[in-house]
């Protein structure tokens, strides 16, 4: 042992005893949830009993809670036993709290009862960058991802999945009652032993099943998840399909700063206009840049993007079924802007004819009776009969598109540079959650979840941009 390090006894006693401050050090980040904290106006952001009534048992000031919150999901520890656990043994969290231990059931109630709250002080946080002009570039990256609710995915029942298991139970019956049917003509044979409980149990699952039907077909979504009823079954990345939340996120490309965030429980398609307005909002300015992938493409949702003054950049997806055909895709028909005429292969001029109204989308439509008739490959044109001709559809605001689809053919690294920034926040954030990523259930709380992460991870990011230290200082500055 004289050659190894030695500890000091336990036994040990101190003339001056040491400051809680002395363990720990100026850099550490939990001065940097401290002074945050200690920064807002938590009754303006909707923070509950910020004023403390003058009678009663005395309750604690919600930025204690709201700094355990914090510190909790910077360093993984998500769930009220353990932050409760933690605020006994962890010398970082008896500096933060005072000394403090709040008990689970104060702890969970405080995130049920402060979600506006908690929201609140995410965007104040992201006001703060922005004021810290992190967002200079104004180019913002948007994606969705599937996210794991405490559902699993047996105890969620869609029309199909419900119908199989009443015919397996029922086959099961049948099974059940045949079997007694055969024992009663031959009681001697004893491989044939039927449990009747057993068959009282298939018959009263029998009517439950019956009962989750009716509530399933009534459903709006056509599912029904029985432990968290406000999650869905969705696909994930790998075509997987899990009972989800489907959180969108708005990514700043050059600090990798979630400027805004928001669950929904459909697909992306749909949602870029909802998102991206709300990041105008955030940064105070409506010329912004937005890039997204080819879920997110929908002429409708580009073209009120654009009405808005963002710059809108989605890679535009082909669903044309013509190659499966074996006939000519639409791209190579060829418009003509100054004439409004397209060109065929043939090298033949469709006029345009007359407008339409389609599923709300207004088009105009091209064709040419004559020229078509008489083509020589026309077989290579359309399968129609030989009395219809090949008709182009021309949306009325297509030249939208077509702009967009130019910047893009222009800057063919807008693809990678959403990729490399947005998948970096969501891997980061379902590393930091774990296997089952959120504990709560119920969209509003789900949403509460969301929002800790988020602003654990922004603080994480300016951290490691700016140093503990330094970001400090502009805090109070």
């Amino acid at each position: 042992m004289a050659h190894h390090i030695l500890g000091q006894s336990r036994t040990q006693t101190t003339l001056f005893p040491e400051a809680l401050d002395d363990f720990v050090t100026e850099d550490n980040p939990v001065r940097v949830v401290d002074v945050f904290v200690e920064g807002l106006d938590l009754e303006t952001l909707g923070f509950e009993r910020v004023v403390a009534k003058g009678k009663g048992r005395p309750g604690y000031h919600p930025a204690i809670l709201l700094k355990l919150y914090i510190y909790g999901y910077l360093n993984r520890i998500q769930t009220s036993r353990r932050l409760e656990k933690e605020s006994h043994r962890n010398i970082e969290l008896m500096w933060l709290l005072g000394r403090l231990m709040p008990d689970f059931k104060t702890i969970a109630d405080f995130r049920k009862d402060n979600r506006k709250g908690i929201k609140g002080a995410c965007r104040q946080f992201v006001e703060m960058c922005r004021q810290m002009n992190m967002f200079t570039d104004s180019l913002f990256a948007i994606d969705g991802s599937k996210f794991k609710a405490v559902n699993n995915k047996s105890k969620n029942y869609t029309p199909s999945k419900v119908q199989f298991h009443i015919d397996r139970v029922e086959k099961s019956i049948q099974k059940y009652l045949s079997q007694m049917d055969s024992k009663d003509e031959n009681e001697k044979e004893s491989s044939n032993t039927v449990s009747a409980s057993k068959l009282a149990w298939l018959e009263q699952r029998l009517i439950e099943l019956k009962a989750l039907e009716v509530e399933v077909s009534e459903h709006p979504d056509k599912q029904v998840s029985q432990t968290d009823p406000d999650a869905r079954l969705m696909k994930t990345h790998h075509m997987e399909r899990q009972v989800c939340y489907n959180v969108q996120t708005a990514v700043d490309t050059k600090h990798h700063l979630i400027a805004h965030h928001d669950i929904v429980m459909t697909t992306d398609r749909g949602q870029l206009t909802l998102v991206a307005k709300q990041v105008q909002q955030a940064m105070k300015n409506k010329d912004i840049i937005v890039i997204a992938d080819k879920g997110y493409f929908s002429r409708n949702d580009i073209k009120a993007s654009h009405d808005l003054g963002m710059t809108v950049n989605v890679p535009q997806t082909d669903t044309s079924g013509s190659a499966k055909k074996g006939i000519f895709n639409k791209s190579l028909f060829k418009y003509d802007k100054d004439k409004d005429v397209y060109i065929c292969p043939a090298g033949e001029t469709l006029q345009n004819r007359f407008r339409s109204k389609e599923k709300g989308v207004e088009q105009d439509v091209y064709f040419n009776n004559v020229a078509c008739s008489q083509c020589e490959i026309r077989a290579k044109c359309t399968t129609s009969a030989k009395n219809e001709v090949r008709r182009m559809r021309r949306w009325i605001h297509e030249s939208i598109i077509e702009d967009m689809q130019k910047r893009l053919d222009d800057n063919p690294d807008i693809p990678v540079l959403r990729k490399q920034t947005v998948e970096h926040p969501f891997g980061t954030i379902k590393m930091w959650m774990g296997a089952t990523h959120f504990v709560t259930k119920r969209l509003e709380s789900v949403g509460t979840e969301m929002s800790l992460s988020v602003l654990a991870y922004n603080l994480k990011r300016m951290m490691s941009i700016m140093g503990t230290t330094g970001l400090m200082e502009a805090m109070m500055a």
